[in-house]
Parts: C-alpha cells; structure tokens; sequence
C-alpha cells in the first residue's frame, strides 16, 4: 500500500484501535489488494486499445464490403432496367419493377432472368440445328440438280451437234435454225444451272487468303470473257495489292464485267473503269459502263436471283445475286447509280479483316 494513504488511516485511528494487532491484519488485507494494480491496469488499459483498433478496421472493412455491394446492386439495377426498356415491358417476368430495390427483388429478378435466357439459348440452339438441316437439304438438292440435270443437258447438246454435222446437206434453212435455236437454249440451261450451283453453296467452303495484284487479276478476268472490239477496259493507276480470297473476289468481277459488256456492246466507243477508293476497314471498288443504263423502276430489284432486264441468250438472271451475296458475305455491300442510255456505276465495299 501507499505509505502515504496508510497514514492516513491510521491519523484518523481510535487510540485503542491504532496499536491493536487485528488492525494491522485489516491494513494488510488492504495492503494486498493494491499489489499488482499498476500492472493490472496497464493491462487492462492496452486490453481495450487493442479492441477499439481490431474494432475499427473491421469495422472499416465492413464499410468497403457494403460499399461494394451498393455497387453491385445498383449495377443489377441499371441491368434490369437496361433489359426491360430493351423488352420494352412495363414488368419483367411478372415483377413489377420499380425504382426501390432491395436484393430479395434483384434475387428474384436474375433467377427469373437465368431462366429465361436458359430457355431462349435452348430455343436458339433448337433453330439453328434446324437451320443446318434445311441448309444441308439445300446444298444436297443443288448438288443433285447441278449432277443430274447438266448431264443430259451436255449429251443432248453433243447429239444435237452430231446431228447437225452428219444431216446438214439434208436440213432445210429453217431446220438448221431451228437445231442451232435448240443447241443455244441448252447452252443457257447450263449456265443457269451453274450460276444456282454457286450462289446455293457460296461461302460454304473456306478459302485461304492469297497476296495478289488486282489489276494483274483483273487483266486474266478481261481475258477470259468476250469483250467485242468497240469496248475498252480502263483501270485506275493506283489499284492496290490484296490480301483476300482470290476466286471469290475475280468471280465478283466477272459478273461486273459481264454485265457491263453486255450493257455496253451496242455502243460505237464502250468503255468499262474500275476504280478504287483508299479506306481501312474496307475494300472499297466501283465498275462503271456507258452503256444502256437500267431504268429506275428496274433499280431496285436487280440484285435478286432470276432478275434481269431482258431476255439474252447469255443472260441468266443470277450474275448480280452472286456479286450481292459476295458482298454480304464480306461484310460488306453492294449499290448502283444508273441513269438510261448514259451508264451504270456498282459500288462495291468488302470488309478487309473478315
């Protein structure tokens, strides 16, 4: 015990009591319960400093966690909302939505949510395995037409010849018309049954994509078709170098070129130009003519299969399908100006990394 506090005690002692020795076992006792009691308290004291801290960081750290919740709840929110505006429904999956929101109803919201888009993908994955089955039906059935129906086409077309060969002296003029009528419509048939063949199963083989000139392939392409003496090719100086799938792009040209010679061939002077315009994202081309033009009322549906202007033996109806059906298939599209008897211009764009 302090010393100081034991005299005081003892000042306000009885006599009697000051020497008697019980009282000297009570200032004992009260002695006892001091020891320690610097020790106890510092203990104490650090005891609670280390709970206030421990307390305070968790409770910090709870405050971060409901921080980041609020955060997640108003994300879902905002995605709910995003979805029913989308939806365009008042209710979503029979909730009300509203603008309180607590996590019960967002629980609710996305459960109903998974369910449905598990339900929509089951629905997607149902359509396009349906989708591939009608596409293979159509491929096989162009296969077919392509293998049963030319054959006969090309035998009938070599007797048709024989024929005329080994029976001429005996024809009259009006049956060698007739038979050389008959070996043109074949001719056509074949075309026509080619030209279906390839727009059925454009895009369903992959190609690999080649480095190449494209007015050194463009050149080939003049080559290959017949182009009558009073039309002139004419292509841009600064035609790039591609890197694309090669037969595709010189079959889109060819039936560009095509349809112009055939638009262009009545003219004194025809003149065809390709002409390029520099872009990143995409090839950018236009085929233009002085020829006949294509009157508006025709504009609009010259890109569909069978569609053409007028009847040819050349002309089949599915050359301009097959450059729309390139272009989509690119990423990209295909338009025209036209204007009667001044020319038509086709503007083509293809997407450089599809």
């Amino acid at each position: 015990m302090h010393s100081l506090l034991k005299r005081q005690i003892r000042k306000y002692l009885p006599a009697d009591l000051e020497s008697n020795p019980e009282m000297e076992q009570f200032l004992d006792a009260i002695e006892k319960s001091y020891e320690n009691y610097d020790d106890k308290f510092s203990m104490l004291h650090r005891a609670s400093s280390i709970s206030s801290e421990e307390l305070f960081i968790a409770n910090k750290k709870l405050r971060k966690e409901a921080e980041q919740q609020k955060k997640i709840l108003v994300s879902l929110e905002n995605a709910i909302l995003s979805l029913t505006d989308y939806l365009n429904e008042d209710q979503l999956f029979g909730q009300t939505i509203n603008e309180d929101f607590n996590a019960e109803h967002l629980a609710g919201y996305i459960s109903n949510l998974a369910l449905q888009i598990s339900e929509m993908s089951a629905e997607k994955d149902k359509l396009l395995k349906s989708l591939e089955m009608q596409n293979q039906s159509l491929h096989n059935y162009a296969q077919m037409v392509s293998h049963d129906l030319k054959s006969p086409i090309r035998n009938i077309s070599a007797l048709m010849n024989w024929i005329m060969e080994d029976e001429k002296d005996k024809f009259s003029e009006s049956s060698k018309g007739n038979c050389e009528l008959v070996s043109e419509n074949l001719t056509k048939m074949d075309k026509l049954i080619t030209g279906i063949l390839n727009h059925a199963t454009m895009g369903e083989t992959e190609e690999h994509k080649t480095l190449f000139n494209l007015e050194d392939s463009l050149r080939d392409i003049e080559k290959t078709i017949f182009v009558p003496d009073n039309i002139t090719f004419e292509y841009q100086k600064d035609l790039p170098q591609m890197n694309f799938e090669k037969s595709r792009l010189e079959q889109l040209f060819m039936n560009l070129f095509t349809n112009a010679v055939n638009a262009t061939e009545h003219v004194e002077n025809g003149i065809i130009k390709v002409g390029y315009e520099p872009d990143k994202e995409y090839w950018k081309f236009s085929v233009s003519d002085n020829g006949k033009g294509i009157p508006i009322k025709h504009q609009e549906g010259i890109f569909q299969m069978f569609k053409k202007l007028e009847t040819t033996n050349n002309a089949t109806g599915i050359g301009l399908a097959i450059v729309k059906k390139i272009a989509v298939l690119y990423e990209g599209d295909v338009c025209l100006v036209s204007k009667e008897n001044v020319g038509t211009t086709f503007y083509i764009t293809l997407k450089k990394n599809s």
